[in-house]
């Protein structure tokens, strides 16, 4: 036999799927893990999409890069609520493979890519699997789990080869923080210290540092809508910069994988590239959830925007439960539907730590590991209603107290 490639036996196996083996035919656990929202997508729209289902065109193929009706709609999108008024749209089947679309058009099998830990497990995968192997991992500032635009600035200056692609998550998957745009992209001069020599101003932050370095930037808005205590999602633009976005938790899509990439209209050919990923392996993203993905707009940001208040109880819930593990353990929470937790040292296991809320309190979380933290959990409180998350709330504060307070696993 021949085997396997070389590529697919150096991806990690997605965590996702070790979480589904481990909850198969266990009824009796909830789970605070998958990244997923509770509710179902507006119901004016599905109730517009079944009248389209007996359409001919939903049966058919589209255009690689979307329906032509949604695409101006995203545009209109973009240019209202993003501020992104130099981009172009592409739609893909969710993204994750609006990822795969980039990775493949801007790295070469042995390139290398930055990411911050704690990273999406999923992007890191992704990578993993189209030969770029070389993923250096940045760690983020100690204190707020931000990416260190310092950290960043050494990497560029000192990683042989020079990185390709540069991504962050905002707001985080898994950490739940979110980027102010002076960390995207200083709008006044910072005032910053260099060893040896007197204060000088500094403007770089991520966005310069990788115009400079001559690096893709990859910016995932995926939870664009989901932050809290008024803070304010912002997106930047520029030649150099990929917006990627999602229908599946805004709008209760996850199934019907929709995403879009927003790409600088102002770099030629660049919609070329990303065609020939798109026309090899999806062709389309599905006619009938592009059509609800256009119907899903109709309802507008305001009615995302009321669901994720709505989290508020789900997300002081789980905080509580997570306050026995001390002060300065848990983070996030400022954005997305994450908290990302440190268990005690004596626990660096934290994939064992995970088996055991299963088997013994019976409530799943994410293990650390599987996205570059070793000794820490990752928990979803967007994925059951109020009163389920009261339940996963309370078994998960009995796990941690027991782990703190008698040691066992």
């Amino acid at each position: 036999m021949a085997g396997f490639s070389r590529r697919i036996l150096a991806t990690d196996t997605p965590v996702m799927v070790q979480v589904q083996e481990l909850l198969q035919g266990r009824n009796d656990v909830v789970s605070l893990a998958q990244g997923v929202v509770h509710w179902q997508p507006p119901p004016q729209a599905l109730e517009k999409v079944k009248d389209l289902i007996q359409d001919i065109s939903t049966s058919r193929y589209g255009p690689d890069d979307g329906l032509p009706e949604l695409r101006l709609a995203l545009s209109e999108k973009l240019k209202k609520e993003n501020k992104l008024f130099k981009s172009s749209v592409m739609v893909t089947a969710g993204a994750n493979q609006a990822y795969a679309n980039l990775a493949l058009s801007l790295c070469d099998p042995g390139d290398s890519v930055v990411m911050f830990a704690p990273y999406y497990f999923n992007a890191y995968t992704t990578f993993q699997m189209t030969g770029i192997y070389d993923i250096v991992v940045v760690p983020s500032h100690p204190d707020t789990c931000h990416p260190d635009p310092e950290m960043l600035e050494k990497a560029l200056r000192e990683h042989t080869p020079k990185p390709r692609i540069v991504n962050v998550v905002n707001p985080g998957n898994p950490s739940g923080t979110y980027l102010p745009e002076e960390t995207l992209k200083a709008r006044s001069p910072l005032l910053r210290y260099f060893p040896g020599s007197k204060f000088r101003f500094s403007t770089q932050r991520i966005s310069e540092l990788c115009k400079n370095a001559g690096v893709w930037l990859v910016v995932d808005n995926t939870y664009e809508y989901f932050m809290y205590d008024g803070r304010k999602h912002v997106c930047i633009e520029g030649d150099h910069i990929l917006n990627v976005f999602s229908f599946s938790k805004a709008y209760g899509m996850m199934g019907w994988r929709i995403g879009y990439i927003a790409y600088p209209s102002t770099v030629p050919g660049f919609g070329e590239q990303l065609l020939k990923v798109q026309d090899n392996v999806p062709i389309c993203a599905s006619i009938i959830g592009q059509k609800l993905a256009l119907a899903a707009l109709d309802a507008g940001p305001q009615w995302v925007l009321e669901r994720v208040a709505r989290l508020g109880k789900n997300r002081a819930m789980v905080l509580d439960a997570l306050s026995s593990l001390g002060q300065g353990a848990v983070k996030g929470g400022e954005g997305a539907i994450y908290f990302w937790a440190k268990l005690p040292e004596k626990f660096p296991d934290d994939v064992a730590v995970v088996k055991w809320l299963v088997s013994k309190h019976k409530v799943m979380v994410v293990p650390g590991s599987a996205s570059g933290g070793k000794g820490c959990i990752r928990i979803s409180y967007g994925g059951l209603d109020e009163g389920s998350c009261e339940i996963a709330a309370a078994r998960l504060k009995a796990g941690l107290e027991e782990l703190v307070l008698r040691g066992c696993v």
